[in-house]
């Protein structure tokens, strides 16, 4: 389960790195967009970070690491809220974010979902629950 958490998460990573690359492509442009920037470095950073500690929890086995991971996965989460909030209604704009296909926000959203929910099962596990 816990490899199968490192390889939703790196295809969610996947994804979001061909969305982040859409949208500043676009803002390269000059658009201005529906994105604030402290929230898209903000889900980037804190989800990079957690799959580091992921990792680490693989590499070491310590419980601590796992929920750690867990923990840092809630803000990412919430900030991917806010992002899928705010793009919904950019659709069909020449807002950067209409750029993004509907397809990818949806497989990141499903993959975001499964890596959660099996680094939450991988944790409680470890823990001995």
């Amino acid at each position: 389960m816990s490899t199968t958490a490192l390889v939703t998460w790196l295809v969610t990573a996947l994804g979001g790195f061909f969305m982040l690359g859409r949208w500043l492509s676009r803002r390269r442009g000059g658009a201005s967009g529906r994105f604030p920037v402290p929230v898209v470095s903000g889900h980037f950073l804190l989800a990079a970070a957690g799959l580091v500690v992921w990792i680490a929890y693989l590499v070491t086995g310590a419980t601590a690491l796992a929920w750690a991971a867990l923990v840092i996965l809630v803000p990412v989460a919430l900030l991917g809220f806010v992002l899928l909030a705010r793009w919904i209604p950019a659709r069909g704009t020449a807002a950067p974010e209409a750029a993004i296909p509907v397809a990818v926000v949806v497989a990141h959203g499903v993959f975001a979902v499964a890596t959660l929910v099996l680094v939450l099962l991988t944790a409680v596990a470890a823990a001995g629950g």
